[in-house]
């Protein structure tokens, strides 16, 4: 098995795993109650997906803002 050489330094370390960062999540309003969303997701307040209810939500409440 191969062994390094010399000791990686930290800023080595720290760049090596600069792409393992979080992201931000995209969001999206639901069209029919507003609610910030992830984009390709039934809501999951109204429980609709393209104007369709695919869910069923225990409350009917529509907030408009």
């Amino acid at each position: 098995m191969a062994n390094p050489k010399k000791r990686k330094t930290h800023s080595k370390s720290r760049m090596g795993r600069s792409h393992l960062a979080l992201k931000k999540v995209g969001l999206i309003k639901c069209p029919k109650c507003g609610e910030m969303i992830k984009p390709h997701t039934a809501c999951q307040f109204c429980g609709t997906y393209k104007g369709v209810e695919v869910i069923k939500t225990k409350s009917k409440t529509i907030n408009k803002k």
